[in-house]
């Protein structure tokens, strides 16, 4: 088999070598011509898998995303010319947690503010926002749950109202892009929804861009009234609007779970998908091709204060770098 794979999956070749012959793309470049003789297609959030990419390739069997989200995965195509499909729902969730508590650190320290008062609201319960809840509530956070779909699906958790999310002093969004339906999230903070904030609370996207309504945020922060930013996803990537990038606290370019250890575990979770289709035995883990780690534990020998919890979090993860790089950029 051929299996064509985004250059930028780590150990794409040492999980699926055996499986044939492995060749790389680049995902924002890649063309039909490129894929037309391809059996596996493993892509990245950047590849748009559609009719037209396909339209060449008469034989491939299996279509992989290396990512939670599959918006840029026309399934309903794949279905109707039987073309197996997986994704990687929760690879990049530990990072995505790693992410927000990072950022809220920081944002609890430019505030002055006493972190374990505030009220965090999560958005969007699925595997990444209950990785955020699981992290948050861990270190006494309180957190409520908003998710419309988990809760009618008969999900036992305890959820909250979308007006009690408007009114906690942190809001923090994990829910996939959805343009239809009675719970769609495109521009779920709209200008409407957005005017109900005020300039106490923390508002943070780490999921999709389109959730928030990028020009009506713009207009209202013109105005000087907006809850304190952080943003890491914008609409019309990469072509965001940088007339907003001054009025956003923390600002970086879609990278909230784009960890090493997350892009590898949606390697592997593509390779377990493909050993089952094709009826193989899993015999590889991504632990078996990742450099061990320079710190792999510290004691701790005093009370875990919120300066020491921030030493450590940015010990792991440290957001403001990311920050002054992609300000830089722009």
């Amino acid at each position: 088999m051929k299996i064509y794979i985004d250059e930028n999956m780590p150990h794409g070749r040492s999980f699926f070598e055996s499986f044939g012959e492995v060749i790389t793309f680049s995902g924002r470049d890649v063309t039909a011509q490129q894929i037309q003789d391809a059996d596996i297609l493993l892509v990245r959030s950047i590849t748009k898998v559609n009719e037209s990419l396909l339209a060449l390739n008469k034989q491939i069997q299996f279509v992989g995303t290396a990512t939670i989200g599959t918006d840029h995965i026309d399934i309903e195509y794949l279905q109707s010319r039987n073309i197996a499909f997986s994704s990687a729902p929760g690879c990049n969730k530990i990072s995505v947690a790693d992410y927000v508590l990072s950022a809220l650190l920081v944002m609890i320290e430019q505030g002055q503010l006493s972190l374990l008062t505030q009220n965090v609201a999560i958005v969007g319960a699925g595997n990444t926002g209950t990785a955020v809840y699981d992290c948050l509530t861990a270190i006494g956070i309180n957190c409520l749950l908003y998710d419309p779909p988990l809760q009618l699906a008969g999900d036992p958790r305890e959820f909250c109202t979308f007006e009690q999310v408007l009114t906690a002093d942190v809001i923090s969004l994990h829910v996939p892009k959805t343009l239809i339906g009675e719970h769609k999230t495109f521009h779920l903070f709209n200008q409407s929804v957005l005017e109900k904030l005020n300039s106490q609370q923390i508002l943070i996207n780490a999921c999709r861009g389109e959730v928030i309504d990028n020009k009506a945020l713009l207009a209202l922060a013109i105005k000087g009234n907006i809850p304190r930013l952080v943003l890491d996803v914008w609409e019309n990537e990469p072509n965001i609007d940088k007339a907003l990038l001054p009025y956003v606290a923390l600002a970086t370019p879609h990278i909230a779970g784009y960890s090493l250890d997350g892009r590898a575990r949606g390697t592997e979770m593509l390779y377990i998908a493909l050993c089952q289709k094709l009826q193989v035995p899993v015999t590889l883990k991504s632990i078996d091709f990742t450099e061990k780690a320079a710190i792999s534990d510290i004691s701790i020998d005093a009370e875990l204060s919120p300066e020491l919890l921030k030493s450590l979090v940015h010990l792991i993860y440290d957001v403001r770098r990311d920050d002054a790089l992609f300000r830089k950029s722009k």
